[in-house]
């Protein structure tokens, strides 16, 4: 039996014919976004009039005298520039202090020991936030069964080959094909 799968446009719900007209969109900040970066795709062909679309924005933070925390804005440039009374912003920006890049505190900085690896066979597999990485796809694609066996000791979901999710997020899809195997 073989199996087929069958994608469509995350914007519009148009069929996929070809999925080197894919186009990976990663969704970095929108008012609607709850548990930080997200990824949909579309067809090159809805996106075609995006960068002409695109705004020049400027991101910069408010640091009050009488608050602990700054505030984050973000606003068109051609209105931040009209902020500036004498000279042009380029000037003024040319000028000013240089700030150091953030970098995390240690206290943010999760430590080396404390980093789970899930490109390894003991956490490949596992739920986690992120991006899944080629190594633990390639070692979940080799070691399913195992992998699986795993999980269900712990108690943690097994990699399903009918969960569309988990077929799409470890490359799956010959593996599900090949054990015949159909997408709910």
């Amino acid at each position: 039996m073989g199996q087929k799968v069958i994608r469509f446009s995350d914007l519009t719900g148009k069929h996929v014919d070809d999925d080197a007209q894919l186009v990976r969109i990663v969704v970095q900040d929108h008012p609607d976004l709850e548990d930080g970066p997200v990824e949909i795709e579309a067809l090159a062909e809805e996106l075609s009039g995006v960068q002409d679309l695109a705004l020049d924005l400027v991101t910069f933070e408010l640091h009050y005298p009488d608050s602990g925390e700054p505030r984050t804005v973000v606003m068109e440039a051609e209105a931040f520039n009209r902020l500036v009374s004498d000279g042009s912003m380029a000037e003024v920006l040319r000028s000013a202090k240089r700030v150091p890049r953030s970098i995390p505190s240690q206290a943010q900085q999760p430590a080396a020991k404390d980093r789970i690896n899930y490109a390894s066979l003991e956490h490949a597999g596992k739920p986690h936030k992120g991006r899944t990485t080629d190594a633990e796809k390639q070692l979940v694609r080799q070691h399913l069964d195992r992998i699986n066996e795993q999980l269900t000791a712990q108690g943690i979901r097994t990699i399903d080959l009918t969960n569309p999710d988990h077929v799409a997020r470890y490359g799956l899809e010959a593996v599900a094909q090949e054990r015949g195997a159909t997408l709910g």
